[in-house]
C-alpha cells in the first residue's frame, strides 16, 4: 500500500503536538487524531444575518460518490473515524437496497454485494492455508538441512527421506543409508570426534546463513516484516492506519524470512507471524472488493476474521482461532464477523489439512492423544504449573521490555544485523551439544507432549523395566509391574539436559523476541512451559511409584497401567506459560483442547490458565503485546484497563490554562488567504468552526486534510478563485458586491454533529465514549460556547500520568 501525498509543499501535514515514532527502523510522523467527517444532515437552517440573503437549496453530501479525490480518506499514521465509516456503510447498503427494488440488474448486484463477504472469506482461507502449508514444509526441510541432506533428492527432509528405507530399526528410526550427515558427505567420517566437529561447524554455518539472509531481506525490502506483528495488528484493528504494514511486499518478505528465521534455530516460532501473514492476505484481497476497499471499518472486520485464520493454520485450531480473535486482538467484533471468522478458519484448516505438510494427517506437528485419566489431587501440581507460568510471564515481559528499551535507547539499535548474527551464533553454539535445544521448538514440544509407548526410543521413555529403552509402558509380565516404571539412566540424563535447556530457552527467548526478523512468541513460551511441566510430571510419576502404598497415592498406580502421564503435565505447563505471557484464557484452553482432542483434560488446562493469569496480573496487568504497544507509542486505548480517577474534562482538554486560545475557523468572513495562512502556521489536523470570533458558538468541525484538498481543488477548477475569495461554511450566501471574487463553499466537508462534552463531564465517561464509539476527538463546550478539545492522545497521556508513567512516552519514541 503506497502512501501518496495529498498536498503540496506549502501544506504538508504535521503536528507540533505530534511526536516521531520509530517502527521497524522507519521514522514516521503521527498526525494529531483528526475529527470525524460526516454527512451534512442539516436541512434548511435559517440565518438572520441581514436582508438580501440568498439561501441555497440544502444538498446532502453523497458519501458514495467522492466528487473530489481524497475527500473522506485518511493519512498514514492516523486513526479512522468509526462513526463516519459505519454511517457510510449504512448509507451504501440503504441505497443498494432501494435500487434493488427497481430493476433485475440492481437486484443481482444486491445479491452479489451480500455474497461478496463470504467469497472474500473463502479466498482468505484458501490463500492463508496454502501459504501456511508451504511455510511448514519449507521450514521443516531447511531445519533438517542444517544436519545433512537426502541422497534420493535434496528436497526431502530427514523423515521423508527415511520413510521408504527398509534398513531402519525402531531403535534408530532416524538413521538410514539414504540420509547423509555433512561430515559423511564432506570428509567421509561416520563416527568419532571428526563427525561431531564437522557436523557442529556446519550446523552453526547454516544457522548463521539463514539468520543473516532473513535480517538482510527484512531491512532491504520490508522493514515491517520483522517481529510478531500482533501488537501492530491490534493497533490497526483499533482503527489506526499503518500503510504498507499489510502490503504485498510485507507479505512476500515475511513469508520467506519466516521460514529462514525458524530454520536458523533461534528461539522463536512462526505462529504469531502467521497471524500477520493472514492479515496481509486479507488486506490484499480486500482491494478486489469495492465495499471493503473504500471503507476502513469494513476492512477491519475482515482483518479480525483473518486473525482467526492465522491462529487456525498455526495450531490447527479453527475454533480457538475465532476465540483468539475475539478475546485478544479485535477491537470491534460484531456477530456477523463471528460467523465469517468461523467460516474462514474452517476453510483455512481444510486447506492446510489437504496439503498435509507433516505427513501425519494432522494440522500440527505436536498433535497428541492421552488415554490415562488424571486424578483429583493432581490439580495441586497443575496449579503449581499455573503459578510458574504466571511468574514466567511476568518475568519475561519485564525482561524483554527492558531489553527492547535498551536496544532503542543505545547504539545496539543501530546494528540490527550484527545483533541478529551474534544472537544466532550464541544460540547455535550452545544449542548443538544439547539434544533438546538442538531440535526445533515444535519437535521439542512434540517430544515433551508424547505419551511413552511401546516403540518409543527417546531417553524420556527410558525406564528400568524397559528392554533396551524401547518401551515406556508397564511390563505386565514383570513380577512387580510398578517397578517397570522406575527411572532408568537415560531418563536421568534427559532430566538434567531438560533443566539446562529450560534455562537456555528462557534466556534466548528474552533477547530474541523483538529483533529485526519475524519472531513469534507462542512456540518458545509453550516450549518453556512444556519443559517445566515434563520435569514436574516425571518427578510426580516417580514419587507416586516409589510411595504407591501411601494413602495419598493409593489407587493411582496399578499393574498394566501408567500411574501418571508426564506428557499431560507438559501440555498443562505449556498452556500456563503461554497464558502468563499473553494473558489468554478461554481461547488458550480451546486451542490446547483442539491440540489433544480430549475433553477430559479441560479442567487441568482451565485451572492452570486461570492460575497463570491471576499470578501474572498480580505482578503486572499488561500482556506482552500491550507492553510492546506502549513501548512503541501506538495510539491504542485498551478496553480492559479501567479508569478509576475522579478527573473532569476540563482537566484534560486543550488549550490548558496559560496556553493561546484554540485555533478556529468562522462560518463566514474569512478569505482563502487567511485560511491558508492558518493552515501554514498551525499543525493541527482539524479546526472547529464557530459563528464568529466574537461569538464562539460551535457550528461544526472540519478536517485539515479535507480543507487543504478542497482549497486546492477550488483553485484549480473553480473559475475566479483568488486569495481574497471568501470561505463559506453556511447554507446561505451573504450579500456581496458584483465585483467581489466568487466564494468557496465548503459546507459539504463540514461535520455538523461533532461529539461534544461539557467541562464538568467526568473523564471516566469521556474515556468510555472514546472506547465504545472509536472516537478520535471530542469538543468541550459550555452553554454552546467552544472552550477546548480532547483527543485520544490527550486521554492516553492523562491515563499515563495518572498511572505514574511518563506521559511523553505516549505516541512517540
Amino acid at each position: 500500500m503506497d502512501n501518496g501525498g495529498f498536498c503540496d509543499d506549502n501544506y504538508q501535514s504535521g503536528s507540533s503536538d505530534d511526536e516521531l515514532v520509530d517502527i521497524s527502523e522507519v521514522t514516521v510522523d503521527f498526525s494529531e487524531d483528526v475529527p470525524p467527517l460526516d454527512r451534512d444532515y442539516s436541512a434548511g437552517k435559517t440565518h438572520k444575518n441581514g436582508i438580501g440573503l440568498h439561501c441555497c437549496t440544502p444538498k446532502l453530501m453523497d458519501l458514495l460518490d467522492d466528487t473530489v479525490p481524497g475527500i473522506g480518506t485518511y493519512e498514514d499514521f492516523n486513526t479512522i473515524d468509526w462513526v463516519r465509516e459505519k454511517s457510510k456503510d449504512r448509507d451504501r447498503h440503504r441505497e443498494i437496497a432501494n435500487k434493488s427494488k427497481q430493476s433485475t440488474v440492481a437486484l443481482l448486484f444486491s445479491i452479489s454485494d451480500a455474497f461478496s463477504g463470504w467469497l472474500l472469506m473463502l479466498l482468505i482461507g484458501l490463500m492463508s492455508g496454502a501459504l501456511a502449508g508451504g511455510i511448514d514444509i519449507a521450514a521443516h526441510w531447511m531445519t533438517d538441512l542444517k544436519e545433512g541432506v537426502c541422497l534420493n533428492g535434496f528436497w526431502f527432509n530427514h523423515e521423508h527421506c527415511c520413510w521408504a528405507s527398509n534398513e531402519t530399526t525402531f531403535q534408530e528410526r532416524d538413521k538410514c543409508p539414504q540420509w547423509k550427515s555433512w561430515a559423511e558427505l564432506m570428509v567421509g567420517v561416520s563416527e568419532g570426534p571428526g563427525l561431531y566437529v564437522v557436523n557442529y561447524f556446519m550446523y552453526v554455518c547454516w544457522a548463521l546463513l539463514f539468520a543473516f539472509l532473513a535480517v538482510i531481506l527484512v531491512r532491504a525490502f520490508a522493514p515491517y516484516a520483522c517481529g510478531s506483528g500482533i501488537p501492530e495488528i491490534k493497533t490497526i484493528l483499533s482503527g489506526f492506519i499503518i500503510r504498507g504494514y499489510l502490503g504485498k511486499w510485507t507479505l512476500i518478505i515475511k513469508t520467506i524470512t519466516l521460514v529462514l528465521a525458524v530454520s536458523s534455530g533461534l528461539s522463536l516460532g512462526k505462529e504469531g507471524p502467521l497471524v500477520h501473514v493472514a492479515c496481509c492476505c486479507a488486506n490484499i484481497l480486500c482491494h478486489f472488493f469495492t465495499k471493503y476497499r473504500r471503507n476502513e471499518a469494513k476492512k477491519r472486520e475482515v482483518l479480525s476474521a483473518a486473525s482467526a485464520v492465522g491462529v487456525s493454520v498455526a495450531f490447527g485450531a479453527p475454533i480457538g482461532g475465532v476465540l483468539f480473535s475475539l478475546e485478544e486482538v479485535s477491537y470491534y467484533f460484531p456477530l456477523k464477523t463471528l460467523w465469517r471468522s468461523f467460516f474462514a478458519a474452517l476453510v483455512a484448516a481444510f486447506t492446510l489439512r489437504s496439503i498435509n505438510p507433516f505427513g501425519n494427517s494432522r494440522l500440527v506437528l505436536f498433535y497428541v492423544e492421552f488415554h490415562t485419566p488424571w486424578h483429583l489431587l493432581e490439580l495441586i501440581p497443575f496449579v503449581l504449573l499455573g503459578i510458574f507460568g504466571g511468574l514466567w510471564g511476568a518475568f519475561f515481559i519485564r525482561a524483554n521490555i527492558a531489553w527492547c528499551r535498551l536496544r532503542k535507547n543505545t547504539s545496539l539499535g543501530h546494528y540490527p544485523v550484527l545483533e541478529v548474527v551474534v544472537v544466532t551464533l550464541l544460540t547455535a553454539l550452545l544449542a548443538f551439544p544439547i539434544e533438546y535445544t538442538k531440535m526445533s521448538s515444535s519437535e521439542l514440544i512434540s517430544e515433551l507432549f508424547n505419551d511413552c509407548g511401546l516403540l518409543d526410543s527417546s531417553k524420556l521413555c527410558d525406564y528400568s523395566g524397559n528392554s533396551g529403552g524401547t518401551s515406556g509402558s508397564v511390563n505386565a509380565t514383570a513380577a512387580n509391574g510398578l517397578g517397570a516404571r522406575l527411572a532408568g539412566p537415560g531418563l536421568y540424563t534427559a532430566m538434567w539436559q531438560l533443566a539446562l535447556a529450560l534455562v537456555l530457552k528462557m534466556v534466548f527467548t528474552v533477547v530474541t523476541f523483538g529483533m529485526k526478523v519475524p519472531s513469534g512468541l507462542f512456540i518458545p513460551s509453550m516450549a518453556v512451559g512444556a519443559i517445566a511441566g515434563r520435569l514436574l510430571g516425571v518427578c510426580m510419576e516417580q514419587l507416586a511409584i516409589r510411595h504407591h502404598e501411601r494413602d495419598i497415592f493409593r489407587g493411582w498406580c496399578s499393574p498394566g497401567a501408567d500411574c501418571i502421564t508426564p506428557g499431560l503435565y507438559a501440555m498443562v505447563g505449556a498452556a500456563a506459560c503461554l497464558g502468563g505471557v499473553t494473558r489468554m484464557t478461554v481461547s488458550l484452553v480451546v486451542i490446547m483442547f483442539e491440540l489433544t482432542g480430549g475433553l477430559e483434560y479441560i479442567v487441568p488446562l482451565m485451572a492452570a490458565a486461570m492460575t497463570s493469569k491471576w499470578v501474572a496480573d498480580a505482578l503486572g496487568r499488561e500482556s506482552i503485546y500491550e507492553a510492546h504497544i506502549r513501548l512503541n507509542g501506538y495510539p491504542f486505548l485498551e478496553a480492559k484497563e479501567e479508569f478509576r480517577h475522579k478527573t473532569l474534562a476540563t482537566d484534560v482538554m486543550r488549550p490548558r490554562r496559560g496556553d493561546p486560545p484554540v485555533s478556529v475557523l468562522t462560518e463566514s468572513g474569512m478569505t482563502v488567504e487567511e485560511v491558508e495562512r492558518l493552515i501554514a502556521d498551525t499543525t493541527y489536523s482539524g479546526f472547529p468552526v464557530v459563528i464568529s470570533q466574537q461569538s464562539p458558538r460551535l457550528v461544526g468541525f472540519v478536517l485539515r486534510r479535507d480543507l487543504v484538498i478542497s482549497l486546492e481543488n477550488a483553485r484549480r477548477h473553480q473559475e475566479g478563485v483568488v486569495s481574497m475569495s471568501p470561505i463559506l461554511f453556511t447554507e446561505c450566501d451573504p450579500p456581496m458586491s458584483p465585483s467581489a471574487p466568487p466564494a468557496v463553499k465548503l459546507r459539504s466537508i463540514l461535520d455538523l454533529s461533532p461529539f461534544t462534552v461539557t467541562v464538568h463531564t467526568a473523564m471516566e465517561i469521556v474515556v468510555d465514549i472514546f472506547r465504545k464509539l472509536g472516537l478520535r476527538q471530542c469538543l468541550v463546550i459550555q452553554n454552546g460556547r467552544l472552550l477546548g478539545i480532547i483527543t485520544k492522545k490527550d486521554i492516553l497521556k492523562h491515563m499515563a500520568q495518572m498511572a505514574n508513567r511518563d506521559p511523553d512516552s505516549i505516541l512517540f519514541n
